[in-house]
């Protein structure tokens, strides 16, 4: 079977960026931000993102682009004979179905919030208490849960079922311009509000207050995390559209661009919601709940509050179905490739595992309200943990140690392909800090999560 191949430059960035822009970004890094009191949180986490998700995202890429495979036949192709890296290309099939099953869960919210603000179900004149308990009555009610979830998932099947280019490629490069052109006009308008100063100063501004407030120590773990955890590496999900690519760009000067597009979301994220949490009195850093029980209530206080709130929740569908088309790509090629099955075959399986696999993350909220099976958490927590607590960092090292150690890839293979085209190279320098400080780092990271 010919592989495919993305039709321009541009749909690999937007797609590999799209699959990087997700929940983590818009739900994630504001509240995480503000927790942290802003500003030097953000400078940390710049920081980590050039010197710990750069590489280990060229890491994915170099060996999908050398291969030309999916995840389980990438290593076959790439290990020496007798050895069984391919085995970690199973668990990151695993993590696709895992982050899965509760992604269009989440994603269905955004949907149904959408939906709420478009029709006036949210609307001026109503309470805080009003606006925040439409959340808790949404969690309760199985079949408008599910609804949305499935909606998600057959969305995403369908338009992964016309193949990379003609699917995958053409709906998110409409997708993530029209993302960044919503989250351009949504951070002009919290601009003119006025609290914005004071936003954005608390966002931006370094404050030794915070240090003091947090310690260095969390401060630091909490940009390391967030940094690493946003371009979701360690599953495979960047390592198929390395398969994709050409061999005409060096792999850090992509990732660099990658990284950019994905941290230029973030900030604007940040730059939407504090300057509206600060105008209204809203605590920047309320958790979870931020985006469903804080967030509704300033919108609809706002002139034109409806139109807003709709704009928002439509970005957000847009960042999280984004991720969606992006690891369903994942797993549809893992089984092509893996099992020599059609697309078509392929979308059919999958649709039907993942649409009833979604299921419980939704009952976890209702009807299997008391099961709790990992350390007392949730559903949707505990799935969530087993895929951004262990799958993520120990995927990313896994990836990394096959990239740099003699007992794998090594080295010299990885920089060669990594330094193919034209653009940013790694220095052959950089050795010791990728095969000595890199893999602490991500241990780190590993341990603070569990």
């Amino acid at each position: 079977m010919k592989r495919e191949s993305f039709r321009s430059r541009l749909g690999f960035l937007l797609v590999s960026a799209g699959c990087a822009i997700g929940i983590g970004n818009v739900w994630r890094f504001p509240y995480i931000a503000g927790k942290n009191g802003g500003g030097y949180f953000v400078l940390f986490y710049l920081l980590c993102l050039l010197v710990m998700g750069v590489p280990v995202l060229t890491m994915e890429l170099a060996v999908g682009r050398a291969s030309r495979r999916s995840a389980v036949l990438s290593y076959k192709t790439l290990e020496k004979p007798g050895q069984k890296w391919h085995i970690h290309g199973w668990f990151c099939l695993l993590g696709c179905y895992l982050l899965m099953m509760y992604y269009t869960t989440v994603s269905g919210w955004m949907v149904s919030y959408f939906g709420k603000f478009l029709t006036g179900a949210f609307h001026s004149g109503m309470s805080t208490d009003e606006v925040a308990s439409a959340f808790g009555a949404m969690l309760s009610s199985p079949g408008e849960m599910a609804l949305w979830a499935e909606v998600v998932v057959v969305a995403g099947f369908l338009v992964c079922s016309f193949g990379l280019q003609k699917g995958l490629e053409r709906v998110t490069k409409v997708m993530m311009l029209c993302l960044l052109v919503l989250i351009l006009v949504l951070a002009v308008h919290s601009l003119t509000l006025s609290g914005a100063a004071e936003g954005m100063k608390f966002y931006l501004v370094p404050s030794m207050d915070s240090i003091r407030e947090n310690g260095f120590g969390s401060l630091v773990t909490d940009a390391m995390n967030q940094a690493f955890f946003t371009l979701s590496l360690g599953i495979a999900a960047m390592e198929i559209f390395g398969s994709y690519m050409s061999d005409e760009h060096t792999l850090p000067g992509e990732a660099v661009r990658i990284c950019a597009l994905d941290t230029f979301v973030a900030l604007m994220a940040g730059t939407i919601i504090f300057p509206a949490c600060f105008t209204f009195g809203v605590t920047p850093d309320n958790g979870p709940s931020l985006i469903f029980q804080t967030l509704p209530p300033v919108f609809i206080n706002m002139a034109g509050g409806r139109f807003w709130g709709a704009l928002f929740f439509l970005f957000m569908i847009f960042a999280s179905f984004s991720t969606v088309l992006a690891v369903f790509e994942n797993i549809l090629a893992i089984c092509m490739d893996t099992f020599g099955i059609s697309r078509r075959k392929a979308v059919l399986i999958n649709g039907i595992l993942i649409a009833v696999l979604s299921l419980p993350c939704v009952f976890g909220y209702n009807i299997w309200s008391d099961f709790r099976p990992i350390l007392g958490k949730d559903v949707l927590d505990s799935e969530d943990f087993l895929v951004s607590n262990l799958l993520l960092p120990i995927g990313s090292l896994v990836y990394l140690l096959f990239c740099v150690t003699k007992w794998g890839w090594g080295f010299d293979k990885y920089l060669a392909e990594a330094n193919k085209g034209t653009g940013l190279r790694f220095a052959r320098w950089l050795k010791p800090y990728f095969q000595w400080v890199l893999p602490i780092l991500i241990v780190i990271i590993l341990l603070q999560g569990l």
